[in-house]
């Protein structure tokens, strides 16, 4: 229970001190432990590091982080504020010690990820804060290009989102304007997406595109591939081209021209070539061999081929940006080079 808000100038600064009192179901934790539990937005590191600078002290004085304590002792910490609001996506960042990000590019108004399979772009309903967006926001805090305390609204914010268990690049604006920007070149698709992925058997003819509506059953979070259009259904069309085959798989790279949920695998899957991995749209049969556990997709690579005026992003324009490896290619196609 917080029981006093006052300001002391320690190390230098002003902070907020916040007092907690220990009492009987709390009496026994360690001290950071119950820091922890009592202000879950502050991250382990920062944690660890204010008990050992006695920005966490136990009846005014400095502890030992494994310290147990009693019922009745008195906790002072001197911690940011922000720290002690109610955790939300919003402010998932904070609790984000040393960001983990593959980064592919970036500048003064983007950053191109490379999100890793598993990882999820948004919290998916409980607050989460080891999503990609989160991360991103801590750098920007972190380093100082995001001073979220003086914005009235704008956050970095996502531009394209990638499911859970596909991994690529996703693209992050640093600013409104570059969002506003990248928004508007997606949507008039000039924003070039290519994918690599593994089907079983081989596409023939060896490139050509797959077009078809595709009708989503939200409650299942599936697709289904329509030849013709039907209410509800949206207009899905991939261009693909084999890159290499072998042992009953192929190296498929695909290109987006729209971009639909599940498209590539819920296409590639009707074309009778379903993704390795895939358990939502894919075979058991053919995947058991392999002993897969999540479909083998990435988003590797992305050019900005701007047709019209892209602002102050126009220096993007042509510039093409892929990941440095694949890890589903370099294990069944060693010796391929993209």
């Amino acid at each position: 229970m917080i029981l006093i808000d006052s300001r002391h100038y320690l190390n230098d600064n002003w902070h907020t001190m916040k007092e907690l009192n220990v009492g009987k179901n709390d009496s026994g934790q360690r001290l950071d432990r119950f820091v922890g539990k009592a202000v879950p937005l502050l991250p382990e590191s920062l944690l660890q590091k204010y008990i050992r600078l006695k920005r966490i002290k136990v009846n005014g004085r400095g502890a030992k982080r494994d310290a147990r304590l009693r019922e009745g002792d008195r906790l002072q910490l001197y911690i940011n504020d922000e720290f002690f609001e109610k955790p939300r996506e919003e402010n998932a960042y904070l609790k984000v010690g040393t960001p983990k990000l593959g980064i592919v590019y970036e500048d003064d108004n983007i950053l191109l990820a490379d999100k890793r399979p598993g990882v999820l772009c948004h919290s998916a309903g409980a607050w989460d804060y080891n999503t990609l967006i989160a991360n991103i926001q801590a750098r920007a805090y972190q380093t100082g290009q995001w001073r979220p305390r003086e914005e009235n609204a704008f956050a970095p914010a996502l531009c394209n989102r990638i499911d859970r268990n596909t991994g690529g690049i996703v693209i992050a604006a640093k600013n409104a304007e570059a969002l506003r920007i990248i928004n508007e070149k997606i949507r008039t698709r000039e924003i070039d997406k290519y994918y690599l992925c593994i089907v079983h058997g081989r596409p023939k003819p060896a490139e050509g595109r797959l077009e078809g509506y595709l009708f989503k059953d939200a409650l299942k979070n599936q697709v289904y591939v329509r030849s013709r259009p039907e209410p509800g259904a949206k207009t899905a069309v991939t261009d693909y081209r084999v890159l290499a085959s072998d042992g009953g798989l192929s190296l498929v790279e695909c290109r987006l021209l729209t971009g639909r949920t599940h498209q590539i695998r819920a296409q590639m899957a009707a074309a009778g070539h379903p993704l390795l991995g895939d358990g939502k749209y894919g075979s058991e049969k053919l995947n058991r061999p392999h002993a897969e556990t999540s479909q083998a997709l990435y988003s590797y690579k992305i050019r900005f081929d701007f047709s019209g005026d892209a602002g102050s992003l126009n220096y993007l324009g042509g510039k093409c940006f892929s990941v440095a490896s694949v890890g589903f290619a370099e294990k069944y196609f060693p010796g391929f080079r993209f």
